[in-house]
């Protein structure tokens, strides 16, 4: 490792197969706490390139837990995490939404490193068992339209790193990897970043594969459509910048996404959204992101139409269905 290191702090890059090679050796054991500190603090400190994402990346899809959905097309809503902005649980809640309306979502997720409360957090606090069996998996998703994949059941991989990430407590190139580890590799992606320059090597890396997916940064910082302000979306097709009032939604202030300070404060916003009793700006902000995951799917419909369908599994308890059900 001290020659890793030594090379990155000369400002070098590495082989995408190099990076590969030092992600299963930090998944073996083979370097200490300090060491891998060291070298995920390089990524803190200059951006990381196209070859190094996909070598860590190839590395955690070669060492995970596969998950064989049999043809299924699901679609993951996540976002990388690491804006710094402590909202709400959006992209869980969204995935619900999704979920009631029709669709099969396959949600990968873990705790919260960069914030309060991550998805996994939230589940678990509301009664969700994870589970890396793939046979119930595929039985949730059958009966709810919905399984969680909670990471570290499926990436052991990640094992060495999670209390390295806990004390560090800010985001890291792990961040940047989670919505690209998904070991279902599902048809479709809305994945949440948190910069302009890594949704350029994610639509990079995206457009190598065979995924239907859509790249969402809002340009004030936020890893989802926020509503606050303009926000970008990369497809495979296309490229647009739009505002709220371009997808028939309101500009919000960022003070109503606020997501609380705790895990029972963030499942408590979670639940009322699901149960219909959530602000208009939290409806807004979840119907908004549920909505361009369904226009991911079927990209010849309408982002106001695909909206309309995310607000009729909402305000109709769809959603809350299949929660009530998945954890059930």
């Amino acid at each position: 490792m001290k020659k890793i290191l030594t090379h990155l702090f000369e400002h070098k890059k590495l082989s995408r197969e190099k990076a590969k090679e030092i992600l299963v050796n930090i998944s073996e054991g083979k370097y200490n706490e300090a060491q891998i500190a060291a070298f995920m603090t390089v990524y803190l400190m200059r951006s990381i390139s196209v070859d190094e994402l996909q070598g860590f990346r190839d590395a955690l899809l070669e060492l995970c837990v596969p998950v064989d959905l049999e043809g299924v097309k699901a679609i993951d809503l996540c976002g990388t995490g690491g804006d710094g902005k402590n909202t709400f649980n959006i992209s869980t809640l969204s995935s619900f939404i999704v979920a009631g309306a029709g669709y099969k979502v396959a949600k990968h997720g873990n705790y919260g490193v960069s914030s309060a409360c991550g998805s996994s957090n939230v589940l678990e606090h509301l009664g969700y068992e994870f589970t890396n069996d793939v046979e119930v998996l595929k039985s949730q998703l059958d009966k709810t339209n919905i399984c969680f994949l909670h990471a570290p059941k499926f990436h052991p991989a990640m094992k060495a790193v999670a209390p390295i990430r806990r004390q560090l407590g800010v985001k890291t190139f792990f961040n940047m990897l989670g919505p690209l580890v998904n070991p279902s590799r599902p048809a479709y992606q809305l994945v949440g970043v948190f910069s302009l320059e890594l949704a350029r090597l994610y639509q990079y890396i995206f457009q190598q594969g065979q995924q239907q997916f859509a790249i969402v940064h809002a340009l004030d910082g936020y890893d989802e459509i926020s509503l606050t302000g303009d926000f970008k979306v990369k497809t495979s097709k296309e490229e647009r910048l739009l505002s709220p009032l371009d997808i028939g939604k309101p500009i919000l202030d960022p003070t109503a996404l606020y997501g609380g300070d705790t895990v029972e404060s963030a499942a408590k916003i979670f639940t009322t959204v699901l149960e219909g009793n959530g602000t208009e700006a939290q409806n807004h902000a979840v119907t908004a992101n549920a909505g361009m995951g369904i226009h991911c799917i079927k990209p010849e419909q309408s982002i106001t139409d695909s909206i309309a369908e995310a607000r009729e599994s909402l305000l109709s308890g769809a959603a809350l269905k299949q929660l009530k059900a998945l954890v059930n």
